[in-house]
């Protein structure tokens, strides 16, 4: 038929697009806008094939083969489809399992249907030369498409560039349309600038006293931080910054043995957490009326979980300040009480225990645990939360905001 496929290696176009733009071929050295990369690769196709656009077809590998927020972004685009492969670690070193083996069998696949008349391969990898050659013998013209190499030599197989119809470049020019290396200082890349909400989490201020005597505490104590919630299952393990404790740094000046320190009323937790120091009366971990907050799953119909998971998989890209605001979003629509919101407005910048659990189990779903333990990396964990509470406090503001604003 008169139209034209895209098969894309993700693992060969961004590595290549990295070793071009930033020197190495990690994909951690780039931002990719994945709308526009699409967006040109469709334009571009159309153009060199002079064919309408049948699908594009993205292969990758992620751990146990579990989407990845850009795959949840990909996926619900227009005419773009996602086969993924395993992504596996050894020697310090991430793999794909599984990725070429998919695209041979797509590409033999398609030919042998004559589902298009041109195919558009986005790889390097030698692995695919006998589907290509499968894919002529059924008529199909095949344009094989290079990432402009970073040192001037080839990084694709010579036996498939001999063997394509077409062969084309994608220069630097093209490439910075939809990618772009990531600035360093030094040797390290820089952190992302947090958002507003992450950056007030961040800066919650505790007392002098309390850095003084987390600061000597032992090394071990120190390197870790507390569990997000014991519903949750999960640990957070994260490096101190120097002169901040955590909370179990925290917890740690109230045990047995540890010399009391008085903290202001003004004392906030630097990480969402139970498990820290807060100033409850009477020793009580929760107070009634906060261990009483219905949670999402409480408060929400077998028709709504439904329609939940339906936006979950169609609209929810996966940004981690997202899924927050999305869960937030569920859980006041449905509250029966909306008391519940103003005592959970004296708590910033907590979140309850049961709430805080459920709403990082939530965003496990979106492929953002770090597989190495199965976490959600810290960052992630800070943007989670802060879009959880950026919705909290829209509708609270509205409330508290001067008459004929």
């Amino acid at each position: 038929m008169d139209r034209c496929i895209v098969l894309v290696d993700a693992g060969y176009l961004l590595g290549a697009a990295a070793s071009l733009l930033a020197g190495e071929p990690s994909r951690s050295r780039i931002t990719v806008d994945h709308a526009a990369l699409i967006q040109a690769l469709r334009e571009r196709a159309e153009s060199e094939t002079e064919r309408p656009l049948l699908r594009i077809y993205w292969f990758d590998g992620a751990p146990d083969r579990v989407p990845q927020p850009e795959h949840r972004r990909l996926r619900v685009m227009p005419r773009v489809t996602v086969r993924l492969g395993a992504l596996t670690r050894s020697d310090g070193r991430w793999a794909q399992k599984g990725v070429d083996a998919a695209m041979h069998a797509e590409l033999t696949e398609l030919a042998r249907n004559r589902a298009c008349s041109d195919v558009v391969l986005v790889t390097g990898d030698g692995d695919l030369l006998p589907g290509m050659m499968a894919a002529k013998e059924h008529g199909v013209a095949v344009h094989l498409w290079a990432v402009q190499a970073a040192d001037g030599d080839y990084n694709q197989s010579e036996d498939l560039v001999a063997e394509a119809d077409e062969r084309r470049v994608l220069d630097r020019a093209w490439i910075t349309q939809a990618v772009r290396a990531k600035e360093l200082t030094g040797v390290c890349a820089p952190q992302p600038a947090p958002r507003p909400e992450i950056a007030a989490i961040l800066s919650a201020p505790l007392p002098e006293s309390s850095l003084a005597t987390a600061a000597e505490a032992p090394a071990e104590e120190v390197a870790h931080a507390s569990a997000a919630s014991a519903e949750a299952g999960t640990q957070e393990r994260v490096p101190a910054p120097k002169g901040v404790p955590t909370p179990k740094d925290l917890a740690a000046l109230r045990a047995p043995g540890v010399q009391a320190v008085q903290h202001p009323a003004t004392a906030t937790l630097r990480w969402s957490s139970d498990k820290g120091w807060v100033d409850r009366p009477g020793g009580v971990s929760e107070p009634p009326e906060i261990a009483s907050m219905p949670t999402l799953a409480q408060v929400t119909t077998a028709e709504q979980r439904w329609a939940d998971r339906e936006e979950d998989i169609t609209t929810v890209g996966g940004d981690p300040y997202e899924v927050g605001q999305v869960f937030a979003r569920r859980w006041m629509s449905r509250l029966g009480d909306q008391s519940h919101l103003q005592r959970l407005s004296t708590m910033y910048p907590r979140i309850p225990h049961r709430i805080d659990g459920e709403l990082l189990r939530y965003a496990a779903r979106f492929g953002l645990l770090a597989h190495k333990d199965d976490q959600i990396d810290e960052h992630d964990r800070y943007a989670i939360r802060a879009g959880f509470w950026r919705e909290i406090d829209v509708p609270a503001a509205a409330e508290h905001a001067p008459a004929g604003e």
